[in-house]
């Protein structure tokens, strides 16, 4: 266990812990697997406003991608200058090149924290007796290469779950494609230059990369995978949902790309 993350890690098994056997009396054998799933929703909700400020930064980049590439083919030999028009473009209409990279990772140090604690054998000084529990009578400590066999009874366990995080992952790409910059109109070029094509390759795969992960990660960890993508593939779908209905409520359709970056806070 790194010592890095040692501390947050205990404590949070400590609360998974205490809640699968909250949990027992009333679901039994699958209180483990609940209490993963409800863990995880509860602290994906405590840091959803900054995955909505991240998808709002996406959402202003897409707005403004068609004047970032007409700057950028009008300063083409002047890099100097290029640099100070597209900052005082992004100053002017609130928002940055980073403003859908920031967020995101301010979180990573807590979904590291969730997934070593789905994956430790051993936290707090013992056994991780979460991975002693099972689904289906799959051990949420098995992997799915191993075991009885990939294609035996526990591993048809492991195949549904990457089915279900496959369908999540899905659902991401399908929002993904709602909220981050495309090609500027007229030009083939995407999004909004480096970062907008950086945003767009990330937001497209690293959703696939999740199911890689998950094959070779032990039951509770692919099921804590599941059940984060899924909440962001609701995220995103919901953030899709109000920017629409956002843009119905404007007059000519569309919103300019400070009400888009700014709008939904107004919102929400």
């Amino acid at each position: 266990m790194s010592s890095l993350f040692g501390v947050p890690v205990d404590a949070a098994y400590h609360l998974v812990f205490a809640l699968t056997n909250v949990l027992t009396p009333v679901l039994g054998g699958v209180a483990a697997v609940a209490g993963i799933v409800v863990f995880t929703a509860a602290v994906r909700l405590l840091v959803t406003p900054l995955t909505f400020r991240a998808l709002r930064g996406q959402a202003a980049q897409a707005a403004l991608a068609p004047q970032v590439q007409r700057l950028r083919q009008r300063h083409a030999r002047h890099p100097e200058r290029l640099q100070r028009e597209l900052t005082e473009l992004y100053k002017r209409e609130g928002t940055s090149p980073f403003a859908g990279f920031a967020p995101l990772l301010v979180q990573w140090p807590v979904f590291s924290v969730l997934y070593l604690l789905f994956r430790s054998p051993t936290v707090a000084g013992g056994p991780n007796l979460l991975l002693s529990r099972t689904l289906f009578g799959a051990p949420l400590g098995g992997h799915w290469p191993s075991g009885s066999g990939p294609f035996s009874a526990h591993g048809a366990v492991f195949i549904g779950v990457l089915v279900l995080l496959a369908a999540a992952c899905w659902l991401v790409t399908r929002a993904v494609r709602r909220v981050l910059p495309q090609a500027a109109p007229g030009t083939g070029a995407p999004g909004v230059g480096g970062a907008g094509t950086a945003l767009t390759v990330v937001g497209r795969i690293l959703p696939y990369i999740t199911v890689l992960i998950a094959t070779f990660a032990p039951l509770a960890g692919a099921i804590y995978l599941v059940t984060s993508t899924s909440w962001s593939a609701a995220e995103r779908l919901v953030f899709s949902a109000r920017t629409d209905r956002d843009a119905a409520l404007d007059g000519n359709g569309k919103r300019a790309p400070r009400q888009v970056a700014r709008g939904t806070v107004e919102n929400g």
